[in-house]
């Protein structure tokens, strides 16, 4: 794949890219930056919602973890769905019931303004490490198919992609972040399904030959129900899938704002069903095409060292049509400026409104969300190029991990607060919200010395989010 072809489709997207947003931030004012006017259609925040769960290191995470974990993240999608049902019959009524634009105001009315400020200040934090690892992956890709090339160095390619992310999001906000996701999710499922069809051809086979041949792979083993300590074992991968995407997506202003852009709570409900059903099929296609990528390595003899490099690798280097190395390029590029500017928009959001406490004028609001806006995408920037001296080998692993200590705090102040009606002493709250995940290392850490060879995989969730309902409950009285 020439670096001319490269340039034209990262320019081409770039360019449609704009053109949505200018369309969708017609009409925005201050308010509507936060909130896209409550008027997105259902099945644009349903497809939408996909493409935000879909990250670009999904993209290409995901099809590399089939050489070491099979098919076993269905366990985890499973737990997935579960979790999904939990946020829209328990999440989504409260959060609309209150009327909040930041999730975190819940806090503040059952809790206080600490734990208002606790929370936000977890969620900025997990976001911040999470978005930019993201991006960071992303961008190593693209210092190796192009801006090696030209010898451009990694910190002005992380410059690069954040300018043009805080410029597509400055006006239009969560309207076009909707817009802008949605467009990802039919760029990616395209690419992924082309992806499909030309592998499968260039093996020799038909789609029939192809799922047989997955099948009879060693690739293609989903249920791991034998061993307890193993950490793909089914028990583990539901229960941690149920509280990741509780915490993940329910307690995260970057995921829910676009289902809370919904005009009422029975769409906003829709739009979340119908997601996680699109989001299953998907996240089948994207283990199919791992499971056939691996397949056609074997097949040419091509050794496998980094299974997160395989997609890009033989869309774009192993003789199949150009077509397959301009969508393989699209999906990430779209990914990448996705993800990055609806966490963007979200962290300028609760930043704005939680941590500033921005109870002023429309007027002083609006000039502390646009320099907040600025603010926090050097900030992403500079932890992308901090990523940079470090390695994030199996990034969607590591994303998991972090997510599993940084949004257990969230998910227990959540579960307290919506369980328990005891009042709690404010000043206790980040002192528990602290010590909780640092406990929880600690146990994971120990865990096969303590509990008879156990090993905590992302179930250490559930563990994190208990010791934070014991801190809460060690710390409330009586209201």
């Amino acid at each position: 794949m020439s670096h001319a072809v490269i340039i034209a489709t990262i320019v081409a997207y770039i360019v449609l890219l704009f053109i949505v947003a200018r369309l969708a931030s017609r009409g925005s004012s201050g308010a509507t930056f936060f909130t896209g006017g409550r008027n997105t259609p259902r099945i644009v925040a349903a497809i939408a919602m996909v493409g935000a769960a879909m990250s670009g290191v999904t993209y290409i995470s995901v099809p590399g973890t089939v050489a070491a974990d099979s098919f076993s993240y269905l366990q985890t999608t499973l737990g997935f769905i579960v979790g999904y049902i939990i946020i829209a019959y328990a999440l989504i009524p409260l959060y609309y019931r209150l009327g909040v634009v930041s999730l975190y105001e819940y806090l503040d009315q059952r809790f206080g303004i600490v734990a208002h400020r606790t929370g936000a200040w977890f969620f900025f934090i997990s976001k911040i490490l999470s978005a930019s690892l993201r991006a960071y992956i992303i961008c190593v890709v693209l210092q190796e198919l192009l801006y090696d090339h030209y010898n451009i160095p990694f910190a002005l390619n992380a410059a690069i992609m954040m300018t043009l992310v805080w410029l597509y999001t400055r006006r239009g906000g969560v309207r076009s972040v909707v817009w802008v996701e949605t467009l990802k999710t039919i760029i990616m499922t395209t690419a992924i399904a082309v992806s499909i069809i030309y592998i499968t051809k260039a093996l020799n086979m038909n789609i029939g030959e192809a799922a047989e041949a997955i099948a009879e792979s060693r690739y293609s083993e989903i249920w791991f129900m034998s061993n307890p300590l193993d950490r793909r074992y089914f028990w583990k991968q539901f229960i941690a899938g149920v509280f990741l995407v509780v915490a993940m997506t329910g307690l995260d202003q970057d995921m829910m704002q676009t289902i809370l852009s919904c005009r009422d709570k029975r769409d906003a409900q829709r739009s979340m069903i119908s997601s996680i059903v699109i989001q299953a099929v998907v996240i089948a296609l994207f283990l199919s095409l791992g499971a056939l990528l691996y397949i056609f390595a074997d097949s040419r003899g091509i050794v496998v060292t980094q299974g997160d490099t395989l997609f890009g690798y033989v869309a774009t280097e192993c003789g199949l049509p150009v077509v397959v190395g301009i969508l393989f390029l699209l999906g990430l590029v779209a990914s990448t400026y996705s993800s990055a500017g609806s966490a963007l928009t979200a962290l300028t959001t609760s930043f704005t409104l939680d941590i500033l406490g921005a109870l002023h004028t429309p007027e002083r609001v609006e000039s502390l969300r646009k320099r907040s806006h600025i603010a926090i995408a050097m900030v992403m920037m500079a932890v992308i190029m901090l990523f940079g001296y470090c390695s994030a080998q199996g990034a969607i692993t590591l994303i998991f991990t972090m997510a599993s200590y940084t949004y257990g705090p969230l998910l227990g102040m959540f579960l307290f607060g919506l369980l328990c009606q005891r009042s709690v002493r404010s000043a206790a709250v980040p002192v528990i919200a602290i010590v909780a995940p640092i406990a929880s290392y600690i146990i994971a850490q120990n865990s096969v010395a303590w509990f008879a060879g156990y090993q905590f995989s992302y179930e250490i969730i559930v563990v994190n989010a208990l010791i934070t309902i014991l801190g809460l409950a060690a710390a409330s009285s009586r209201r």
